[in-house]
């Protein structure tokens, strides 16, 4: 099982629309992201500065590689582009972060 983190942007007075289409986040999107190998997936917010802090792991043989090109995806990444700084193809832009430390 491999942890990842990154950060995504979001705009500016979003923050509670970023969190009302979370907490509404379809079934099929949930059970794409977990037949490609994710879980225990956590999006967190720097109210300061608006950066989204994304935390995940995934398992060994995950395909998280083919997420960006299912119709699912797609729609989601579409209807959050209007509150989050894309590329685009409309995906997040996404950076990435480098592990300093992990407790267990």
């Amino acid at each position: 099982m491999e942890q990842i983190a990154f950060k995504m942007q979001l705009l500016p007075g979003h923050a509670a629309e970023y969190k009302r289409r979370h907490d509404e986040i379809s079934s099929e999107l949930c059970t794409l992201l977990r037949d490609a190998g994710i879980s225990d997936y956590s999006i967190f917010l720097d109210e300061e500065t608006n950066i989204l802090f994304a935390v995940l792991r995934r398992r060994d043989g995950h395909r998280t590689d083919e997420l960006p090109h299912a119709e699912v995806m797609q729609r989601w990444w579409h209807s959050m582009a209007d509150i989050m700084v894309v590329q685009a193809d409309l995906a997040p832009v996404q950076r990435g972060l480098v592990p300093v430390f992990h407790m267990e």
